[in-house]
């Protein structure tokens, strides 16, 4: 084609198609670009979207359990003493006060214990049964009790039958009068010589027979067990 044909209106319309058909390939080029690049965009936001979703949303009651639980698991301040737990225990006239009792007065009956053991069960021939008394203090504090043979009775029966009893012809007062610690057991040695006694304390008292015997160690409402034994 001739260059100078080009040059007048037929060469300004074939100009003016090889643009449009040049911008028309601009456009599909951008189209097909914008296309791959949403694509590609597409399915990193999908999966973003989906890593989201699958984590899971914090539960407040969850939380508030874990907040509780690291609370509890700090270490808590150590308890200061009370006064009542530094406070030195009561002396013994506190404690008496406490009881109403106070050191050196005459024994109540309900803190005292009386018991007695025999020395054998059976005593043959010229033996004499032998009796160990004893008195112990319970009270809070010390007191003072009559430990004498009146006061502080031993009585041998067989059956109905009175036989002997530390009280009967006592010389003197026949009052002992002991200072019994707290805990500490007074303890009195009794031998009976096998003869009998009697309140009117007579000059010549007979001899016991042969036979089974009861010894009782009395003492105000006290009262000791009960020790049997035998005379051969």
């Amino acid at each position: 084609m001739d260059p100078d044909t080009m040059r007048g209106d037929g060469g300004d319309v074939y100009w003016r198609r090889r643009m449009s058909v040049l911008v028309a390939v601009l456009v599909v080029v951008a189209v097909v670009a914008w296309a791959c690049s949403t694509r590609a965009a597409g399915p990193q936001r999908s999966s973003a979207q989906s890593s989201a979703s699958a984590s899971p949303t914090p539960d407040p009651l969850l939380a508030g359990l874990r907040t509780l639980a690291m609370g509890t698991a700090s270490p808590s301040p150590s308890p200061t003493p009370s006064p009542t737990a530094s406070a030195s225990p009561p002396s013994k006239k506190g404690a008496a006060a406490a009881h109403g009792r106070r050191a050196g007065e005459p024994c109540n009956e309900r803190d005292l214990v009386l018991s007695m053991q025999g020395k054998q069960d059976v005593y043959a021939g010229a033996d004499q049964p032998n009796f160990l008394v004893t008195l112990v203090n319970t009270g809070p504090v010390m007191c003072r009790a009559d430990v004498g043979p009146r006061a502080m009775e031993v009585r041998i029966t067989s059956g109905d039958d009175r036989i002997w009893s530390t009280a009967d012809c006592v010389s003197g007062a026949g009052v002992e009068v002991q200072d019994l610690e707290r805990g500490v057991p007074y303890v009195r040695s009794l031998d009976w010589d096998r003869r009998r006694s009697s309140a009117d304390c007579r000059s010549t008292p007979s001899d016991a027979l042969p036979g089974t015997y009861v010894a009782v160690a009395r003492m105000g409402k006290l009262k000791s067990s009960m020790g049997v034994f035998h005379l051969r």
